[in-house]
């Protein structure tokens, strides 16, 4: 195996993308063998596909793509983790989802010929398989069997992106978006249990672009865990020590507010007497509706 780096070029948008450094190497090497999206290729099929892609290695806080950038390829994500999101034209993130080993990003541009429609950018330092996206679609049309995977692969993102949607846009309060964040991520992270460490390389502020909002509310949702015993942290590395009860976490009920002598009156009225008596003003009004013959 050797390497060579390739400078950063601009596409003809202006837009700069990174090459990284180039890694050449097989996929008979690779630590994703048997777990990746073409890892259930034939030999000869899996032969076609290391002629036509390039392995580059690129550092943490990279961008691979940007949304709207003409689409240059797929990339087949062989080490670590990119972060997917999108921004508002107010300046507003919102994060898809953590891409993790596996994943083929860029799929849907590649196909279409439609410009990235998020951005991606490495949270640490990633090993990436580049295919552009001319020999891409010639291996979809010499190969089938691609289009099944594909399909698999479409699929799976179009759910993942509908419950992230669900869980921002209709999720309940501040603490169970963060509860269930930290939940999510203790088991793709390898700690499904209580009591076992695991890595968040995110900062607060990547927190609330993930779940939908400020940084400040991820900040005391994490301290209030921590003040009830659900969680430790040690700067990026995390523990749950009770699942249940950081799954059924909800809001603290909210402090009683002072009733006003009006309000108390009401109350009173409601529950000890009769609407007919509680609501004198309607009286007169179905008395005189009872005399009309």
């Amino acid at each position: 195996m050797f390497s060579r780096h390739t400078p950063s070029t601009k596409d003809e948008t202006g837009v700069t993308f990174h090459s990284g450094e180039m890694v050449h190497g097989g996929s008979t090497a690779c630590e994703l063998r048997g777990n990746g999206f073409f890892c259930q290729l034939s030999p000869a099929e899996l032969k076609e596909f290391d002629a036509v892609k390039l392995i580059f290695a690129y550092p943490s806080d990279t961008s691979l793509f940007v949304e709207q950038q003409r689409s240059r390829g797929i990339y087949l994500l062989c080490e670590g983790q990119v972060k997917l999101s999108f921004t508002s034209y107010g300046g507003k993130t919102l994060v898809l989802r953590i891409a993790k080993p596996g994943e083929v990003l860029g799929l849907l541009s590649a196909l279409s010929g439609s410009p990235y429609e998020v951005t991606a950018e490495t949270l640490r330092p990633c090993q990436v398989a580049f295919v552009s996206s001319n020999d891409f679609q010639q291996l979809l049309r010499k190969h089938p069997v691609f289009f099944q995977r594909v399909a698999i692969h479409l699929a799976w993102q179009y759910k993942a992106a509908c419950e992230q949607l669900y869980a921002v846009g209709l999720g309940a309060s501040v603490f169970e978006r963060v509860a269930k964040f930290l939940l999510n991520w203790s088991v793709e992270g390898g700690a499904p249990r209580n009591g076992t460490w695991f890595m968040l390389p995110l900062t607060h502020e990547e927190i609330a672009e993930h779940t939908g909002i400020t940084r400040e509310s991820v900040t005391r949702a994490l301290s209030e865990f921590r003040s009830r015993g659900l969680i430790e942290t040690h700067g990026s590395t995390f523990m749950i020590a009770d699942r249940a009860a950081l799954q059924e976490f909800r809001v603290r009920p909210a402090t009683p507010q002072k009733v006003g002598p009006r309000l108390l009156r009401l109350t009173t009225n409601r529950q000890g007497r009769s609407p007919a008596v509680g609501h004198s003003w309607l009286q007169p009004v179905a008395r005189g509706r009872g005399m009309v013959r």
